[in-house]
């Protein structure tokens, strides 16, 4: 990790809804980086909180919704948490930028993609005339659109859903971001697109340096696109990882039943491994593992004690587990102890 302080620095991330019957706490202390060049690959399930994760860096959790006050949100080293609505409207778009699943969700069918481009090149880099159609022309060729002059004047509905993906990436790479979240954005497009999207993702991203935070509950996209990677499940990130380790070294039960579920992981073709149950709704800190209901190696104390994220090995801080059969180079009853004192630490702070 760079000696500068990195592109994103979350810590602490907690973000509630609140419902008549509940408070469903969607983020639960979530903390991660992303350097300059790097792309951190979220994953998990529906319902793990990876898209609120980026809603709430994005500034676009709204009512009921609210990213509670202990939450900190860096970018560049500014915090984005003490930002009023109209100034992270300034942010949104010309510093971080999302491009979500369903292209057809950021394109108005009203509008030709070039109108759209344009008013986003105006209103974030104050362009005109020539220059605007020149520079609006030009992204659509960066993204790979071919005879752009000709198709920045059609409409959403006339661009395939590859070619609609693109102009979504164009439009999020208009005012030159340094943070680009894609959330889940190949789940709607067939595996030739697919791939194509993800290879265009990688070209840009070595073009311009730019930080990529990576959605997607595909095992196999993140394999392919992250440096490192993140886990969540109900809320928490219960696994973080270089992708390499991740892949070669899985640590935790959820990690490995994801894994398990990948076709083609399976050897003698054999049935996929499924995960019994579902991800629960977490409506309160944890007081103990929330994946222990599901989980073929939990215990007694799983039950009663929420672990914390620990070195999955003594010294190896890079590979985390929130897991109590970790350090596993520990006996079970210390390694539970090393979670007890984290805890314990936890809430002294």
């Amino acid at each position: 990790m760079s000696a500068e302080a990195p592109l994103l620095a979350v810590e602490n991330l907690r973000t509630e809804f609140y419902t008549d019957k509940e408070t469903v706490r969607a983020v639960d202390d979530v903390n991660f980086r992303i350097e300059r060049g790097e792309t951190l690959g979220i994953v998990g399930e529906s319902g793990s909180g990876k898209s609120v994760t980026a809603r709430s860096i994005m500034g676009l959790v709204e009512s009921p919704g609210n990213v509670l006050p202990e939450s900190s949100i860096r970018l560049d080293g500014e915090e984005l948490t003490e930002k009023s609505e109209s100034e992270y409207r300034g942010i949104r778009g010309s510093e971080v930028t999302m491009v979500f699943q369903d292209p057809l969700t950021s394109l108005n069918p009203v509008y030709t993609v070039g109108n759209q481009l344009k008013e986003t090149l105006r209103l974030h880099r104050d362009l005109d005339g020539q220059t605007l159609t020149d520079t609006a022309i030009g992204l659509l060729e960066d993204v790979g659109i071919p005879d752009a002059a000709r198709r920045i004047s059609e409409y959403p509905h006339e661009f395939s859903g590859g070619m609609q993906q693109r102009a979504v990436i164009a439009l999020a790479l208009a005012c030159d971001p340094e943070l680009l979240i894609c959330d889940e954005p190949t789940t709607a497009l067939d595996v030739t697109i697919q791939a194509q999207i993800l290879e265009l993702l990688a070209e840009i991203q070595v073009e311009r340096d730019i930080g990529i935070m990576f959605i997607t509950h595909d095992m196999g996209v993140i394999a392919e696109v992250a440096d490192r990677v993140a886990v969540m499940y109900a809320g928490e990130i219960v696994e973080s990882a270089p992708v390499r380790s991740l892949y070669s070294d899985p640590a935790h039960p959820y990690t490995n039943g994801l894994l398990d579920s990948i076709p083609g992981n399976q050897p003698g073709g054999r049935e996929l491994t499924t995960i019994e149950g579902e991800v629960p709704i977490p409506n309160g800190a944890a007081t103990h593992c929330r994946f222990a209901p599901r989980c073929p190696k939990a215990f007694e104390e799983c039950y009663e004690l929420a672990p914390e994220p620990l070195p999955t090995t003594a010294g190896k801080d890079d590979h985390t587990a929130a897991c109590l059969l970790f350090p596993e180079d520990m006996k079970r009853e210390d390694a539970v102890d090393e979670h007890r004192a984290a805890n314990t630490e936890g809430t002294d702070e």
